[in-house]
């Protein structure tokens, strides 16, 4: 594995964490007392933080740090499935609103 690849690989763990727990870039990079520009540049593979910066990720997302590493654990393509879930929000939202328009319109 190439030092590009490790940290693509590393980056999408992150953002794929990140959105798991339901946090913000802006709130993780507070969490981790960094900057929301620095968080983005390694979310995208750009830059590779040094171990301390892994660290206090590691520390807001609660994971170990090797875990960061698990490539696994992000989809390497998560387009399809964003678009799933975009689908599946989207009836999700129309139902509830007839619903609503429904009971308050009849």
């Amino acid at each position: 594995m190439d030092g590009q690849a490790i940290k693509d690989g590393l980056g999408q763990t992150i953002k794929f964490l990140r959105a798991k727990r339901g946090l913000s870039q802006a709130k993780l990079a507070e969490k981790a007392d960094m900057s929301i520009t620095f968080l983005s540049t390694i979310e995208r593979g750009l830059k590779f933080p040094m171990p301390d910066i892994l660290s206090k990720l590691a520390k807001a997302l609660d994971v170990e740090v090797f875990e960061l590493f698990k490539a696994d654990l992000a989809p390497q393509d998560n387009k399809e499935l964003v678009r799933k879930l975009s689908e599946d929000m989207a009836k999700s939202v129309n139902l509830a609103m007839a619903a609503i328009v429904k009971k308050y319109l009849g």
